[in-house]
């Protein structure tokens, strides 16, 4: 085979790779961004931002002065609600209709260093396991869109951090206007904190997609070996010549 087809199909293979990938959506992006942010101590912190490290992962226990108790007297730092409507048969994609709230200053703590979470930048960075009840919008009349048909599918997750966990927080770290080393979001990458270890999150960002997970693996790895069989049947060529 030429080895000009052969860098062609290694090409398109890796195209439909990457493609794949995208279709995961933004689970994708956090799984890769969160594994590939170099971990460090929450103590170096304060080196680090004086080094300008861009992007950096730590792990600690979850602290703060102000934590509001759930219906089981646990202690929670952090919680959003969302009602979601399906917008498709099969509930791949989900309208928001109701996305509340509640969270107050904290951070992380490991031995005697701390360093705070920008709270108002954690959106689709979060990664916990969701508290989920689903029903359909017959369920909530007054809370759906006034025509919805009555048996579209409706899901309430809520979605919380305790202040009794461990977790990973990546981010850009800064110093906050008291001093305090801060993790926020930046640099074109999201501000992400997980309470599960770090294989348990990749598994949770991927779940539901693990098939075209593993199709856009196997689409990546056939690509890169096409081109570089191609490449080296090129090489051989030219040397031959």
């Amino acid at each position: 085979m030429p080895p000009l087809l052969l860098a062609l199909i290694g090409l398109a293979a890796c195209a439909a790779g990457l493609l794949g990938l995208r279709r995961v959506g933004p689970g994708y992006r956090i799984a890769r961004t969160l594994i590939a942010a170099p971990q460090m101590a929450i103590g170096d912190l304060p080196a680090a931002i004086e080094r300008g490290e861009p992007y950096v992962r730590v792990r600690g226990r979850i602290a703060s002065d102000e934590e509001f108790p759930d219906e089981n007297e646990r202690p929670l730092v952090y919680r959003r609600r969302r009602l979601e409507l399906a917008e498709d048969p099969a509930g791949r994609r989900w309208r928001v209709l109701e996305d509340e709230i509640h969270a107050v200053p904290f951070g992380l703590e490991e031995r005697a260093a701390y360093a705070a979470v920008d709270v108002a930048r954690l959106d689709e960075g979060l990664v916990v396991i969701a508290r989920e009840s689903t029903g359909t919008a017959a369920d909530a009349p007054d809370r759906v869109p006034t025509g919805t048909p009555s048996a579209t599918p409706l899901r309430h997750r809520v979605h919380q951090v305790s202040a009794v966990e461990q977790a990973y927080v990546a981010g850009v770290p800064t110093i906050a206007a008291d001093g305090t080393p801060t993790l926020t979001a930046g640099a074109g990458r999201p501000l992400i904190l997980a309470t599960l270890e770090l294989d348990e999150a990749m598994r949770l960002l991927a779940s539901g997609r693990r098939r075209t997970v593993a199709g856009a693996a196997v689409a990546l790895v056939a690509g890169l070996a096409f081109l570089a069989l191609g490449l080296a049947l090129a090489i051989a060529d030219l040397a031959i010549a």
